[in-house]
């Protein structure tokens, strides 16, 4: 599966496609950039219920087992969560489904769009179980044997949001995977999750970082590195990284972007360029994390590859979706949360 930008994209991915002889069609859909939601609901035939809907924090384009996945959902109006429990019901009464539905939906301007629509479990149940302490597998086996939801002691519909916050955080295998690109897509490349939950948004993101691996600041030194159209947003996040203590290494054009911002930034030379460059920054071990977000579609060159496998291989951090780089500054941010112990973690 690819993304599409531009006509060029299309015309390298059909050459691809067509090297080999297919037996099947090829499907084409419609890409829009909007804010992933899923949901997991139980329905015996006439009602469902919602244990909560999720939302995750990079934006569709993004696997979903490889996005951060966030509830309750935090940008969702009260009528767009009223739609998406309409459109479940209706879906799943519509599709004869007496048992467990998971439903993918993308919210792009606030009108809501059905992704996908799966009548079965998911890799979310047992995360929306956990933090709701609804048991839908039990529930849904029962509904399956005759039940009805009313008849098991819980409301239809969608259930009233918990007082704190819970984070499933995809955990990733890179290191192990010897050349492979570790920028995120369509395609699921995460290995496991971890979950991080607190009474607070940004308490529950740092613990699910935290549970990931990802545990800074340690040098206090980044790299950034970005394509032109995240440049605006990657100038806030390294404002930000600024304002927290970090020295910020930038290729030239992600660095002018930034000091014309008034955020300072060290320009550095790509790696096929005359030392130092990035690779001599990399591997002299003195780097926390390198964010780079590589051209969509097909024009990625092999320099950002290069950077990434090297970062990786060399125990740095590396975010290659500016969504998830700017979660991570929300959770460093809070100095309360950089002081918390895995001792005071674990206890709380």
């Amino acid at each position: 599966m690819q993304i599409a930008i531009n006509d060029r994209d299309i015309d390298e991915f059909i050459g691809i496609i067509n090297r080999i002889a297919q037996d099947h069609p090829i499907l084409v859909d419609k890409y829009l950039q909007g804010k992933e939601i899923e949901v997991d609901a139980v329905c015996d035939g006439e009602d469902i219920l919602i244990p909560g809907i999720m939302e995750h924090i990079e934006r569709a384009g993004i696997h979903s087992g490889d996005s951060i996945s966030v509830y309750p959902a935090q940008s969702l109006t009260e009528k767009t969560k009223q739609t998406i429990e309409e459109y479940t019901r209706r879906l799943a009464r519509s599709l004869h489904v007496i048992g467990l539905i998971n439903i993918q939906f993308i919210v792009c301007r606030e009108e809501v769009y059905v992704i996908e629509v799966n009548p079965r479990s998911s890799r979310t149940v047992p995360y929306i179980s956990k933090v709701t302490g609804i048991p839908i597998v039990p529930l849904a086996a029962k509904v399956i044997i005759g039940h009805k939801i009313g008849e098991l002691g819980y409301t239809k519909g969608l259930q009233p949001e918990a007082d704190y916050f819970a984070v499933k955080m995809p955990v990733f295998s890179f290191e192990k995977i010897r050349d492979a690109d570790i920028s995120l897509g369509p395609e699921m490349k995460s290995t496991g999750e971890c979950l991080g939950i607190a009474r607070t948004f940004d308490e529950a993101l740092y613990k699910a970082f935290l549970g990931a691996g990802i545990k800074l600041p340690k040098f206090n030194n980044m790299i950034l590195t970005v394509r032109d159209e995240d440049k605006p947003q990657a100038v806030e996040i390294g404002r930000r990284f600024e304002k927290i203590g970090y020295r910020i290494f930038a290729t030239a054009g992600t660095a002018q972007a930034l000091k014309k911002s008034g955020v300072k930034a060290i320009a550095v030379n790509k790696i096929e360029q005359e030392t130092p460059n990035l690779m001599d920054l990399i591997l002299g071990h003195k780097i926390d994390l390198v964010i780079d977000t590589p051209p969509q579609g097909a024009e990625h060159g092999k320099d950002g590859f290069v950077i990434r496998r090297n970062a990786v291989e060399t125990g740095v951090n590396v975010l290659t979706a500016i969504d998830t780089a700017e979660a991570l500054i929300t959770s460093l941010e809070n100095t309360d949360i950089q002081k918390l112990t895995l001792v005071n973690i674990a206890e709380i």
